[in-house]
């Protein structure tokens, strides 16, 4: 790995992690402008025009030994391309309820993700629950419970945000590979099938879209990869216990969009459930404010 994705945590990363949840709170901003494309055709244009994005980036952080050493390793590309699929299908889910008028399921999602990754770690790596995580991530649970039994439309879109994205955050953290050059692999091995795709997209509409929808088209490179290197930068300037309290600002501005700015209907089911996983981040945030304090 890189040594920069190995310095020790250090203050002033905070602006760069909230200007990274800020652009991913607003990105259903960016994909409702979009709602009259196809989700898989947004996601394909997406890959293909993150990946002169991402090899820029490479050349200015000197990452292209990183880069070339993971995609000739068998091992490396194997853990790659499931992550590349786990993040495809993020992305795709994440596309079509926002352009299908879903927003408030994909906020749930997220809210979900950080107690999905305590119980994967369980799970898979391992790792001991605290007795207030365990609560968090149970409360979650009766959260997600009362969902299926009001909501079976949307849970899926949330339970399959928050898995395939949590996922994807434990087959990374098995892989040693930094952020920016993984992100490159997997574009690069996404890149023909989404390439293929929007070489067929482009003929189903009897050529190019208009310059606007072909703009906004162009610019999901930048959204795609900027938030992340804003993320990598932070995560070297900050601690990661710090940094797992900003993380909330995404889904909360996700949240405040649904429901406020695109109206979508808060029944009774989702307030309580909203309410039940808020309960389970307050235990969840609190158990990390202490653990970080004792470790100072």
């Amino acid at each position: 790995m890189n040594s920069a994705d190995h310095q020790q945590p250090q203050g002033g990363g905070l602006p760069y992690a909230f200007s990274a949840y800020l652009i991913w709170g607003f990105l259903p901003v960016y994909f409702k402008l979009l709602k009259h494309v196809p989700a898989i055709d947004i996601l394909a244009f997406r890959i293909v025009w993150s990946v002169p994005v991402v090899f820029i980036i490479l050349y200015f952080r000197g990452q292209w030994v990183e880069f070339t050493a993971a995609i000739s390793n068998p091992k490396a590309r194997r853990a790659m391309m499931l992550s590349a699929v786990l993040i495809a299908i993020n992305w795709l889910v994440y596309v079509w309820a926002i352009t299908t008028e879903r927003v408030l399921a994909t906020s749930i999602g997220y809210y979900l993700n950080p107690l999905v990754n305590v119980l994967l770690g369980r799970l898979f790596l391992g790792e001991r629950l605290t007795k207030l995580q365990g609560w968090a991530v149970a409360i979650a649970a009766l959260a997600v419970a009362i969902l299926l039994s009001g909501s079976l439309e949307t849970v899926w879109i949330s339970l399959t945000l928050a898995f395939s994205f949590g996922t994807y955050g434990l087959v990374r953290k098995t892989a040693p590979t930094g952020s920016v050059p993984g992100l490159a692999v997997e574009l690069c091995l996404l890149g023909p099938i989404a390439l293929a795709v929007c070489i067929w997209s482009v003929m189903q509409a009897g050529g190019f879209r208009d310059l606007g929808t072909e703009a906004l088209l162009a610019a999901g490179g930048a959204i795609t990869v900027i938030p992340l290197l804003l993320f990598a930068t932070a995560a070297r300037k900050m601690s990661y216990t710090a940094l797992g309290f900003v993380q909330y600002l995404a889904p909360t501005i996700v949240f405040l969009l649904g429901a406020f700015v695109y109206n979508e209907p808060l029944d009774a089911t989702k307030l309580a459930c909203f309410a039940l996983i808020w309960t389970a981040i307050a235990l969840f945030s609190l158990d990390a404010l202490r653990r970080m304090r004792s470790a100072g």
